[in-house]
């Protein structure tokens, strides 16, 4: 079985993911195969927070060049965490 940290790689820092975090929405980056469940989960255990929805975007990977050749950069998966009205923001991201 997975562990919280395990589902959640690394959060997101980019102004766009800054502008939402004052509506209590963080971004994250997390494992492929994670659910909304799953990740629901590992963020309130983590950051002992209350999750209000979860929304999941599969992101492709850019098509690259290096001369002739061409490649593609690798595939992931990000997750917008919104919190309840009445919970705790993540201190994480206040000093951001």
């Amino acid at each position: 079985m997975k562990t919280p940290y395990d589902i959640i790689l690394k959060p997101v820092i980019t102004e766009r993911s800054m502008d939402d975090a004052a509506m209590k929405k963080y971004t994250f980056k997390v494992a492929p195969d994670a659910n909304k469940t799953q990740i629901k989960e590992a963020v309130e255990e983590i950051f002992g927070v209350d999750v209000e929805k979860v929304n999941v975007i599969n992101v492709k990977g850019k098509l690259k060049r290096m001369g002739r050749y061409v490649g593609r950069t690798a595939k992931s998966k990000k997750a917008i965490v919104t919190l309840t009205e009445s919970s705790k923001e993540i201190e994480f991201f206040e000093g951001l």
